[in-house]
């Protein structure tokens, strides 16, 4: 089941219900108006959800309608919990390798994360208004899952049962913010605005094979400008998978349904595959010779991101978006 937030002019906006082939929706009117409110009582929306999505598929869905990603929010437009991970940790060494700093060797045993903000969620194609290139505009190509309700205490395998959704996320990052801002020990604000998130969510079942209860076993595909940047594969060299993230957030508090888990910038070892973030490709470039020969992002570039199953057919969407001034 595929399913998405279509703008109707407020906050939240319309819960709708996708076709697998992205091409049709229909909204869920008389189940849930809004996918968090579908989240907050999952056990009573999921069913009658999953039958709309079945008559969607079948031609006999009433009101359904040609489904437009550029109409589409991100599928929770306002998240109550966003957290996001560092699960790929060769990454993490790389881009601290970048910045001169060391990596404790604890960030190989356990699961290095961030709160980020959820009150403003970017839709797949939404202009992205940042306010100068000298901060180093860089892209990160993710992979996020919605959980349910997770109690405290919850198991890496217990944590697994509680997720319902997937995500892709890109969680824009200001670089050259980062060093001084974590410099004073705590952690990510301004070096980490509002994040995007691909147009529709998807339930687990959708990812067939690939899908393995914690991991996503596809490569995540990245262009910067109509150039391949990288097409890791997302199951490949994932640390910790998404039941160990949800269960290392969960050591000391609850998540509530609808909270956001990203997995961190996707990254294999195999360099062959490219990268999904910039200071990644820089850092690269730099240990072969010494110094960064690409530049981070400018005010127009153009960003895209998606995922596709092995018959090639696209899974969320495309996130593709502008970085442009504020107004």
């Amino acid at each position: 089941m595929k399913l998405a937030t279509i703008a109707n002019g407020s906050r939240d906006g319309r819960l709708a219900v996708v076709s697998r082939d992205l091409s049709r929706a229909v909204y869920a009117d008389g189940i849930s108006g809004t996918l968090q409110a579908a989240l907050d009582d999952w056990a009573t929306t999921e069913a009658p959800l999953r039958e709309l999505a079945a008559a969607l598929e079948g031609g006999s869905a009433p009101g359904s309608f040609a489904f437009d990603p550029r109409q589409a929010l991100a599928p929770l437009p306002r998240a109550h919990h966003w957290v996001d991970g560092s699960a790929y940790v060769n990454h993490v060494e790389l881009v601290r390798k970048a910045r001169g700093a060391e990596m404790p060797a604890s960030f190989w045993t356990e699961p290095l994360v961030y709160q980020g903000g959820g009150d403003d969620l970017l839709g797949a194609m939404a202009d992205v208004p940042l306010p100068a290139e000298e901060h180093g505009i860089d892209l990160e190509g993710e992979v996020a899952v919605v959980t349910d309700d997770v109690p405290i205490g919850t198991t890496a395998l217990e944590a697994r049962g509680r997720i319902r959704l997937l995500m892709l996320v890109n969680d824009w990052s200001l670089r050259n913010l980062i060093p001084a801002e974590l410099a004073k020990g705590f952690g990510f604000y301004q070096s980490k605005p509002a994040t995007a998130f691909s147009p529709v969510a998807i339930t687990p079942d959708e990812l067939g094979q690939a899908w393995d209860g914690g991991k996503v076993h596809l490569p995540l595909v990245v262009h910067l400008n109509g150039q391949l940047l990288g097409r890791p594969n997302a199951g490949v060299d994932m640390t910790f998978d998404f039941g160990q993230l949800i269960a290392h957030v969960t050591r000391t508090r609850r998540l509530g349904a609808g909270a956001i888990v990203g997995s961190g910038t996707v990254s294999n070892y195999d360099r062959s595959q490219g990268s999904c973030c910039l200071a990644e490709v820089r850092t690269l470039e730099t240990l072969a010779r010494g110094a960064p020969r690409t530049p981070f992002m400018k005010f127009g570039d153009l960003v895209r991101i998606e995922m596709f199953d092995a018959a090639g057919h696209s899974l969320f969407g495309a996130i593709e978006q502008r970085v442009v001034q504020p107004p």
